[in-house]
């Protein structure tokens, strides 16, 4: 396999972070799932890309207010604000990530019953849209 050891953990660690934090929205803002969710996810983050190029990728000038709203809502989870937490974390994390919406999507275009229901007459403009390809009105 192409990943080490390491990758393979952090990837586990990022799934489990989604997972709880997924959990923590649906059982009403729980803030420890939340707070739970965004260590795995921050810890499996830096175990797939490395500890200097996470930190590069956070301290760029370009993602400076993702960066900062993403840790600031992560710390108002952990102070017990989940919901304002989880509001100003989902647009640090859309300014830092909003960038791999494209590649994410022309992945899950390609798989067998996503990428059908991806391609659904109501759904197909609005996933056009988030992936920014450009088609000629018929």
């Amino acid at each position: 396999m192409w990943l080490s050891d390491a990758q393979k953990i952090g990837v586990a660690l990022t799934t489990f972070g989604t997972l709880f934090m997924f959990l923590g929205v649906m059982l009403f803002f729980d803030a420890a799932l939340l707070a739970l969710g965004n260590l795995l996810f921050v810890s499996g983050l830096t175990l797939i890309i490395g500890p200097q190029k996470t930190f590069y990728f956070f301290a760029r000038k370009q993602k400076l207010r993702g960066t900062v709203c993403f840790i600031g809502g992560i710390l108002l989870v952990f102070l017990k604000y989940p919901f304002i937490g989880m509001i100003v974390e989902t647009f640090g994390f859309l300014n830092l990530f909003g960038d791999f919406f494209p590649v994410v999507l022309t992945f899950l275009r390609q798989l067998p019953f996503i990428g059908n229901a991806l391609s659904l007459p109501y759904i197909r403009p609005i996933v056009d849209r988030i992936a920014g390809s450009r088609t000629s009105a018929v």
